[in-house]
């Protein structure tokens, strides 16, 4: 373990060889926090890779799953000048390789969203795009192939009609279709690229269509399905829930193969856990992921990024208020970034500094849980996120 030395001046050195074992470069500022009577040194570094942009809280469905059910906010569009002050701050982050166009809303619904995509793609940023898939004409399509979009990722929430149509009030064979016809257009047009994915909420109403989705995935020539399960926003989605507290059986996975130009290869399907575990872990944090809302707000999270009430895994019904670190519209990404409450926030998270509510006795009187606090450690808090337990999951 190296020694850090502070000199008569006060000055604090860091060994050399610690410096380059962390590739840390020259004139770099630290937040100086503690912790427990234990010193912290927080670089300050423009080191996110991934950003998720929502520019729209609207849908062109109304799904019975929707977290539209329980929140209080508005539907509203991005703005061209919000997009525009994200655009400008990219050139300050200088490890970004991925921006991801998703979140609770439907982006394909937004008229200047191929517009913003080809912005990205002209600063050779890798974009992926999350749909429903009732708008991915072939006109779409042929722009998303045409942009070098590399992913797209199509919420599939059932492989049968009579289970999608009840579910997210459509069928899937207007979805099958656009997909068939953007890989007539890969063909046509010499590309890979888009890969299709497919975004499955697993429930009790179509737990038992797997080995369907996995077929028709197959058919499609879909290279990835990621399957998560339902977050209850409210009483009758709590039904539908299939994790528990206690262990329950995880379901098996299942694979198949897929044609990429003249190779062949394995695609996958990604399964949740599906009871509470030791481990905690937020792929956000650790994939240094940012999410910029409609508006401009700064989220690091999909679970802090909207104000609304859910079913926590134990039956307690949460409100939850967003939670901001910035407005791109007043400080660039990389200034919001290195923050020193988001600098903190995220070195909470990666030691996950909170309680474990749903281990605590007490938890059936806590009054803090409601309001997604905890008796120790960060608030807002992540004690109970289900996220973090692989429980829920986002691409």
């Amino acid at each position: 373990m190296p020694k850090i030395i502070k000199g008569t001046d006060n000055s604090i050195y860091l060994p050399q060889d610690f410096l380059q074992r962390r590739h840390v470069p020259e004139r770099v500022e630290y937040w100086l926090d503690e912790r427990e009577g234990e010193l912290l040194l927080r670089p300050r570094l423009p080191d996110a890779k991934k950003l998720y942009i929502e520019v729209t809280t609207g849908c062109n469905l109304d799904c019975r799953t929707c977290i539209r059910h329980t929140w209080g906010d508005p539907i509203a569009l991005m703005t061209e000048d919000t997009f525009q002050r994200i655009l400008s701050g990219l050139g300050d982050l200088p490890d970004l390789d991925r921006v991801v166009f998703t979140s609770f809303g439907e982006p394909l619904t937004h008229p200047r969203l191929l517009e913003w995509v080809a912005a990205i793609r002209e600063r050779d940023i890798q974009v992926t795009i999350g749909t429903n898939g009732l708008l991915l004409t072939p006109e779409v399509s042929r722009e998303l192939i045409s942009l070098g979009v590399d992913r797209v990722m199509i919420s599939m929430d059932g492989a049968r009609p009579e289970t999608m149509q009840a579910i997210r009030g459509t069928s899937p064979l207007q979805i099958v279709e656009n997909i068939k016809k953007l890989n007539d257009l890969k063909m046509e047009m010499g590309s890979l690229f888009p890969a299709v994915g497919f975004e499955f909420v697993i429930m009790r109403s179509n737990q038992d269509e797997l080995a369907d989705l996995a077929k028709l995935a197959a058919d499609l020539n879909v290279a990835r399905v990621l399957v998560s399960n339902l977050l209850a926003y409210s009483k009758a989605m709590q039904a539908e829930v299939l994790y528990g507290y206690e262990p329950r059986e995880a379901f098996k996975p299942i694979n198949w193969s897929n044609q990429l130009g003249a190779w062949l290869t394995w695609a996958t399907m990604e399964l949740p856990k599906m009871h509470w575990g030791a481990e905690r872990r937020c792929r956000f944090v650790q994939d240094k992921s940012i999410v910029v809302g409609w508006d401009g707000k700064v989220s690091p999270c999909y679970a802090l990024s909207h104000n609304y009430s859910y079913f926590a895994i134990d039956g307690i019904n949460k409100q939850v208020c967003r939670h901001s670190f910035g407005d791109v519209n007043e400080q660039s990404l990389a200034e919001i970034w290195m923050s020193e409450e988001y600098s903190h926030f995220r070195s909470e998270v990666r030691m996950y500094h909170f309680p474990s509510c749903p281990d605590c006795d007490l938890r059936d009187t806590c009054d803090l849980r409601v309001d997604n606090e905890g008796c120790w450690g960060y608030n807002p808090s992540c004690a109970d996120c289900l996220w973090s337990q692989d429980i829920i999951r986002c691409p």
